[in-house]
């Protein structure tokens, strides 16, 4: 009997040593096949998909990310609220282009092992900079929410922007990174992750704006840790405004979970997002047309 346990406990312990790995891959951001931004863009481009105004363009955009499980109803929810602003919304999927969406493949992004919010930041730069060519689009002062995974995506874009190389799986920068963080109106982070894993610690853009709403009784990611991240971003000077729904859980507006899922869809949390995001993106004045 105990060969059989030393082979189980042998197994386990490989299989645990593989995910500490290759956790640690994805910290150091190493990516063994980078995209060139073009290469990219022609990835996502087919699964994005754009929400217009009915009034005449161009129209200031939005930027939407899902959380780690894909795109689901939240983001059309949110895609909504932005049109009823003036704003084209870009749903941002990350997910089909490689996958994972199936067979719930999405449980390894939430589990960090792959896609992680510094890789994906590369999918946010592309699409900023693909919104200059889109016809009726003014990509200036780009508004851009992430929940969950995708907040944590957004703050791993803001701190790559101050620095020279691109984001892990990039070749190099869609454009000057400058001109990029130029281009960011206001940022709504909604319950995002800002844990172990999360390399987005560090200077952010000096002009940005960001909003942080976060769940009290989040059962998925650790409020603390963002309250620690937010606090350090207003200790460097970062115009950063935080708000806290007490009794609030994680994914609190979303409906379509998965079946095993304890989170729940809160219409009351919903609302309170809702009107401080709307209060919040509405205090920026609409850019004029062109870059």
């Amino acid at each position: 009997m105990r060969k059989p346990l030393i082979l189980t406990l042998s197994a386990l312990a490989l299989m645990l040593a593989g995910l500490g790995l290759n956790t640690a891959r994805n910290y150091a951001g190493w990516q063994p096949a980078p995209d060139t931004p073009s290469e990219r863009r022609a990835r996502l481009e087919p699964h994005w998909r754009l929400l217009r105004p009915d009034t005449p363009g161009p129209h200031p955009a939005a930027v939407l990310l899902s959380g780690c499980d894909g795109v689901h109803d939240n983001m059309d929810y949110w895609a909504r609220q932005f049109v009823a602003m003036g704003r084209a919304a870009l749903i941002l999927d990350s997910h089909a282009p490689r996958g994972l969406d199936k067979a719930q493949a999405w449980r390894a992004v939430c589990a960090a092992q792959v896609l992680p919010g510094s890789e994906r930041a590369g999918d946010l730069a592309v699409a900023l900079a693909a919104l200059r060519d889109m016809p009726g689009i003014d990509a200036a002062q780009v508004a851009v929410l992430g929940a969950s995974h995708g907040g944590w995506t957004a703050m791993e874009l803001l701190h790559a922007l101050s620095a020279t190389a691109p984001p892990p799986g990039l070749t190099e920068w869609p454009a000057p990174p400058a001109s990029l963080a130029a281009q960011l109106g206001p940022v709504v982070l909604l319950y995002p992750y800002c844990g172990l894993v999360s390399t987005a610690d560090g200077p952010w853009p000096a002009q940005v704006r960001v909003l942080m709403l976060l769940a009290g009784q989040d059962s998925i990611t650790d409020p603390d840790a963002c309250r620690a991240t937010a606090a350090d971003q207003l200790a460097r000077g970062t115009d950063l405004t935080l708000r806290i729904d007490p009794e609030a859980d994680h994914g609190f507006d979303q409906s379509e979970r998965s079946r095993l899922s304890p989170l729940e869809f809160d219409p009351e949390a919903t609302a309170w997002a809702r009107a401080r995001v709307l209060a919040f993106v509405r205090g920026f004045a609409l850019p004029a047309a062109g870059l």
